[in-house]
C-alpha cells in the first residue's frame, strides 16, 4: 500500500480573518475527544470550529519529525481493531476507512519482571492458555479473572449511559444503575485481584499493563484496569503510516459542513455573560462568538484556567475540582536507529520492564528516591509495527521509551521557554535519557552502535505542547474517587459549556473517542443522533 509523506502540520493556521461569521459550536482542543465530537456534529450538519493551540492537530495522536525520523507522541498501540467491534466501526466511520490497522505480534505485550519474561497472548482462549502455561497452578484464578472482566464489560454501557442523563432522571434511576454496575468497579485493582492468588508474579502479570493508566494496582480503580485488559484481550494494533493519519483522515469530515480545524489558536478564556456561554476570547484579543463551547482540554484547564474563578465557584466547580487530581507525568526518549526492524531484531511487541513483581513498592521507592530503579520502563517499536514504514524510511528504524516521573522534579524550570531552558535543564534531561538508554541496551544489546539520534521529553514538554499544566499523561488520575464523580459528564451546569475527552470517561484513544460520541449525543439529542449511530454500528468493517 502506498503511503503519502507526513505533512509538516495538520489543520489550518488560525487568523481572525479566516474565521467564518458564525459557528454552531466551538471545540477547544483537537485531541481524539475534540475531533470526534466535531466530526460527528458535522455529520449532523453542524458547522464546527476546532481551536488547537499547537502547530499541528491531533493531540496525543500527532507525530513529529527530527533528523529524518518520525515518532508518535502518544499512540503506541490500540486494541479492538481486529474485528467488527464498536471501536473499529466508529474509527472506520470517523476516518472514512482511510486508516489501515496492522496487527502486532501474537505476544503483543511482554512483561519482563526481574530476570523473567512473561507474555500476553492475543485472543481470549490463547490469553488464558498462555497464562496457564506460565502459571499452571493458577487455573481457577485465571478463570475467575476472566469472569471479572466479563462482569465489568457488561456494566460499562450502564456506566456510560448514566453520564448522558439529566440530573432529575439520574436521581430517580440511581437504584437501577446501582444494580447494573457492580461495586467492585469502584474498588482498587489490588482489592479485587488479591483474593485470586497468593503468587506475586501472577498478579504482577495480570496488572502488567498498569502503565496504560498510570497508577499501580493499590491506587487504580478496577474499572480502568478492566477496561484496558478487555480492550487488548484480542491483541494490539498499529495505524499504518503512523498515528498522525487519524487526524488527517478526520479533518475533512469536519470541513465538509463548513467547519475547520485551526492550529496556533490559543484560547485565553471561555466567555460567560448573563449566566451563559457566549463564546471564547482568543490570545490575540479576538472574541469568537458562539453559544455552544465544547472543552476537550481537560477539567483542570477548563475550570482552573479558561473559566473565571468566580464563575467556577458560582457553579460549584471549585469544590468539584478538589475531588480529583492530575495523573502522573512521564519521561520519553525518542530513538532513531540505523538499520531495518528486521536486521536489528526489533519485535512487533511492547516491552514492559519491571524491577520486581511488587508494582506498588517499586513506584513508591522511586518517587521517594529518584536514583532508585525505574518502577516501569515501556519500550515500543513503531517502525517494526508499521508495514508502511520501510517504504518511506528505508534503512532506518525507531523506538520509543516511556517511564514515570513526577512534575515536581522539573518544576524549577516551568517558567522557561521550550528549547531555551538552559544548560542545567539540558544536563538534567541528558542524565535521565542516559539512564533510560541503559535499560534499552540491557534488553536489546544489539542496538549498541546503531543509534543515530535520541532525544528526551520531560513533563515540561507535555505541558508546553499538549497544554497539560502538570505534564499529566492521562488527564485525571484513574483512581476510584474519580469514577464516582457525577459531574464528570458532557453537560456542565454552566449553560452552553460542554466537556469531551478522556477526563469525562477514560484515558486512551478509544476512551476519548467514545467520550466524543457521548458529547455529540448530549448536545444534539438522542432523536437527531440515533440515525447516525445506527448507521455507524451497522457499517461493515474492512
Amino acid at each position: 500500500m502506498s503511503t503519502p509523506s507526513r505533512p509538516s502540520h495538520l489543520g489550518r493556521r488560525y487568523r481572525p480573518s479566516r474565521l467564518n461569521q458564525t459557528y454552531d459550536a466551538v471545540v477547544i482542543g483537537s485531541g481524539m475527544g475534540g475531533l470526534t465530537t466535531a466530526a460527528l456534529l458535522s455529520d449532523l450538519g453542524w458547522k464546527v470550529a476546532v481551536l488547537e493551540q499547537h502547530y499541528t492537530a491531533g493531540g496525543y495522536t500527532h507525530s513529529y519529525e527530527r533528523e529524518g525520523f518520525v515518532w508518535d507522541v502518544g499512540v503506541h498501540y490500540i486494541g479492538d481493531m481486529g474485528a467488527a467491534t464498536i471501536t473499529r466501526r466508529l474509527m472506520d466511520h470517523l476516518t472514512d476507512n482511510k486508516v489501515q490497522w496492522a496487527p502486532m505480534d501474537a505476544d503483543f505485550d511482554r512483561f519482563i519482571i526481574g530476570e523473567k519474561t512473561f507474555r500476553a497472548q492475543t485472543g481470549r482462549e490463547d490469553f488464558a492458555a498462555g497464562l496457564l502455561q506460565q502459571f499452571p497452578e493458577e487455573k481457577h484464578a485465571i478463570k475467575a479473572y476472566l469472569k471479572l472482566l466479563d462482569r465489568a464489560g457488561k456494566a460499562m454501557p450502564w456506566f456510560t449511559m448514566q453520564k448522558l442523563l439529566g440530573k432529575q432522571t439520574l436521581r430517580w434511576s440511581r437504584p437501577l444503575f446501582r444494580a447494573m454496575i457492580p461495586s467492585m468497579l469502584f474498588k482498587t485493582t489490588q482489592e479485587v485481584l488479591a483474593p485470586l492468588s497468593k503468587n506475586p508474579e501472577f498478579l504482577a502479570v495480570l496488572t502488567g499493563q498498569y502503565g496504560d493508566n498510570g497508577l499501580p494496582p493499590s491506587q487504580s480503580a478496577f474499572l480502568i484496569h478492566a477496561l484496558i485488559a478487555r480492550h487488548y484481550l484480542y491483541g494490539g494494533f498499529y495505524p499504518e503510516g503512523g498515528s498522525w493519519r487519524i487526524a488527517e483522515a478526520m479533518i475533512p469530515r469536519i470541513q465538509k459542513s463548513g467547519g475547520e480545524v485551526f492550529t496556533y489558536a490559543r484560547v485565553e478564556k471561555i466567555v460567560v455573560k448573563h449566566g451563559k456561554v457566549s463564546g471564547v476570547l482568543m490570545q490575540d484579543g479576538h472574541e469568537l462568538a458562539c453559544p455552544v463551547v465544547v472543552s476537550g482540554v481537560g477539567v483542570f484547564n477548563t475550570f482552573s484556567r479558561l473559566i473565571e474563578p468566580e464563575i467556577a465557584r458560582q457553579y460549584g466547580y471549585e469544590q468539584h475540582m478538589a475531588s480529583v487530581k492530575p495523573s502522573l507525568a512521564h519521561l520519553g526518549v525518542y530513538v532513531g536507529l540505523h538499520g531495518t526492524a528486521k536486521t536489528l531484531g526489533l519485535p512487533r511487541s511492547n516491552l514492559w520492564i519491571y524491577p520486581g513483581p511488587d508494582h506498588d513498592a517499586s513506584i513508591e521507592k522511586f518517587l521517594s528516591d529518584a536514583k532508585a530503579p525505574f518502577p516501569v520502563v515501556y519500550i515500543s517499536f513503531p517502525s517494526a509495527k508499521d508495514p508502511a514504514w520501510e517504504q518511506e524510511h528505508p534503512g532506518l528504524s525507531t523506538l520509543e521509551v516511556v517511564a514515570p516521573a513526577p512534575y515536581e522534579w522539573f518544576k524549577a524550570w516551568e517558567a522557561t521557554t521550550w528549547n531555551q531552558r538552559g544548560a542545567e535543564y539540558e544536563a538534567n534531561k541528558q542524565q535521565w535519557g542516559e539512564r533510560l538508554m541503559q535499560v534499552v541496551y540491557q534488553q536489546l544489546p544489539q542496538l549498541q552502535g546503531k543509534v543515530a539520534y535520541w532525544e528526551v521529553s520531560t513533563p515540561l514538554s507535555t505541558s508546553w505542547f499538549a497544554g497539560w499544566a502538570q505534564g499529566e499523561l492521562y488527564g485525571l488520575n484513574h483512581d476510584p474517587q474519580r469514577f464516582r464523580q457525577d459531574w464528570l459528564r458532557p453537560e456542565t451546569t454552566i449553560p452552553g459549556l460542554w466537556l469531551t475527552g478522556q477526563d469525562i470517561l477514560s484515558c486512551g484513544v478509544a476512551g476519548a473517542m467514545v467520550s466524543g460520541v457521548m458529547t455529540c449525543v448530549a448536545l444534539a439529542g438522542w432523536k437527531q443522533s440515533m440515525p447516525l449511530l445506527r448507521r455507524i454500528m451497522n457499517r461493515p468493517t474492512q
